[in-house]
């Protein structure tokens, strides 16, 4: 009964009291923000789709209408100046290769010196030491080596064709010269499967045919590399009877534009739609334009992601100094992002797209780059109030805002909504101490921890000697200090402990002064401090 009617007397003191105001919410710190990249197609995006090509073949088109597609304006013909043979790069800066054939073969060396030999595998090194009849010699460079009734190899690979062993240094340089349609032979099996469609087969050999004139090497002993920074090349070891095939049915046909051999460039994957080549390298062609693609949904990479990739993760592989805090993409007009705009602590800074691609590992500059970020609010939420959560929830679908207070399991609290910049700002009344993240299509943000205190209300003294309170939420037998301030510092004067109904009852030598009452932090709730009276 006491109880009770002190728990009376004092919210009747409490409901005459006037409110404090609150104090304006402090700026929330950034939080760690989590990028998910999604994007479409595999490849620059400028030409011929190597997989719209495989379905255009599939809908009974023919090679050239597929070529005539992608490569607007151009017709099919032959080449103005025709090329015979191809200096192609096999290898370079090495200290070492082995040289053999299943038949004899010969070396020439500069000064016309000829080697024969049997074919057996021989190695050789910057100083060119060649074996000969009457023992190992030195040859002169460069080396002219040429097959007899067997293809040459080079380090167990079969070529057509005769090479050329230069030296560099104490390096050496391998260069595979190869009839022109040899060479088409090792190149298209290796750019696309041999089990596709003939006529994808027949495109793929005019465009690798025509990028091949179009694209020779300037200021170089050779025309061509043997990776993707010309074509890939595979040699003998690569041909497949059907990719051959295709060559020979199109045995020297190039896509013209203007009368002259149009630089074909191709790709696996458009993702639905070409990129056009001034918004990816640049320049403007006018046969290399954005052109619709919606036959390479058979492709594996049509789309792909997400790709979840930490705020730290990213700053290290973008070589960024400062944290990141935001990304934004800066798209061309094919969908294609020209440039994302980083945003760190120290301010903004554009990162082109081919760096983002080739940094981060992506398929394509065709990127959705989702953000999400919840940012840590400052200082804690008193019971029964709210607190204003700040935060990004960019380009993903149906952002959720959920809770947990272990950690261990989440529940969700509702929709986050979102300006159209994607920043979000929405308020939460948690009961006890909380942690939340924003949820979206299969990733989160980082968690951030809301800790809230326990409304703590002093009376002025209903008896000599008593000073009442009240605690919210009730937390029977918590611990409730009372302090005196003492100039600038408060000293604790007495102690109480909360009852089953929330109250609680403190015995001192009352003094004039200022007092308060303050609840020490537990695992539910931080310190919760209740304001200041006067006696």
């Amino acid at each position: 009964m006491r109880s009770s009617l002190v728990l009376l007397f004092v919210l009747a003191l409490l409901a005459t009291a006037s409110a404090s105001a609150q104090p304006e919410q402090p700026a929330a710190t950034p939080g760690e923000a989590v990028f998910v990249l999604s994007g479409r197609g595999w490849g620059h995006g400028v030409g011929m789709s190597q997989y719209g090509a495989h379905g255009m073949a599939n809908a009974g088109y023919s090679y050239d209408e597929i070529l005539a597609h992608y490569y607007t304006g151009t017709s099919i013909g032959r080449a103005p100046a025709p090329t015979k043979e191809v200096r192609v790069l096999l290898a370079e800066g090495r200290r070492a290769v082995t040289i053999a054939s299943a038949a004899p073969y010969r070396i020439v060396d500069a000064s016309g010196r000829r080697f024969r030999l049997t074919g057996e595998p021989i190695t050789l090194r910057a100083g060119l030491v060649v074996p000969d009849e009457d023992g190992p010699a030195e040859a002169l460079p460069p080396l002219v080596v040429t097959p007899g009734k067997a293809p040459l190899s080079l380090d167990g690979r079969l070529y057509r064709g005769r090479f050329e062993l230069a030296t560099q240094s104490s390096f050496l340089r391998v260069v595979n010269h190869v009839a022109l349609e040899s060479y088409l032979q090792g190149v298209v099996a290796g750019e696309v499967p041999h089990t596709w469609p003939t006529e994808a087969l027949k495109a793929q050999a005019v465009a690798a045919r025509s990028y091949a004139l179009a694209t020779v090497v300037k200021g170089k002993p050779f025309d061509l590399y043997s990776d993707v920074r010309s074509q890939v090349y595979l040699g003998i070891a690569g041909e497949k009877p059907r990719t051959t095939a295709a060559v020979r049915a199109t045995n020297g046909q190039v896509v013209l534009y203007g009368g002259r051999v149009a630089t074909t460039y191709y790709f696996s994957t458009s993702g639905g739609r070409t990129a056009s080549a001034e918004d990816v390298f640049g320049f403007s062609v006018p046969y290399l334009v954005a052109r619709p693609d919606p036959w390479d949904k058979a492709s594996p990479y049509h789309r792909w992601g997400p790709v979840v990739m930490g705020a730290r993760a990213l700053q290290g592989k973008l070589g960024v100094k400062d944290r990141v805090l935001d990304v934004t993409g800066v798209p061309t007009p094919s969908g294609r992002l020209r440039s994302v705009a980083v945003v760190t602590t120290a301010g903004s800074t554009s990162v082109p797209a081919s760096v983002l691609r080739t940094s981060l590992g992506l398929r394509s500059t065709w990127v959705t780059v989702g953000v999400l970020r919840l940012d840590q609010p400052r200082g804690s939420v008193v019971f029964g109030s709210g607190i204003r959560l700040t935060g990004i929830a960019r380009g993903l679908m149906s952002p959720v805002l959920a809770t947990s207070v272990t950690g261990a399991s989440w529940s969700t609290v509702g929709a986050v909504r979102r300006e159209s910049s994607g920043a979000v700002s929405l308020t939460v009344s948690p009961t006890r101490t909380a942690r939340y993240r924003i949820d979206a299509s299969g990733a989160s943000s980082s968690a951030v921890l809301v800790r809230v205190a326990p409304l703590v209300r002093l009376a002025r003294p209903a008896e000599p000697g008593v000073l009442l309170g009240t605690v919210r939420p009730r937390l029977p037998g918590a611990a409730v200090v009372v302090e005196r301030r003492d100039g600038a510092s408060w000293v604790a004067v007495a102690e109480a402990v909360v009852d089953r109904s929330g109250a609680f009852r403190a015995k001192l030598e009352l003094v004039r002064g200022s007092y308060r009452a303050r609840v020490p932090a537990t695992g539910d709730f931080a310190e919760g401090v209740g304001a200041a009276i006067s006696v």
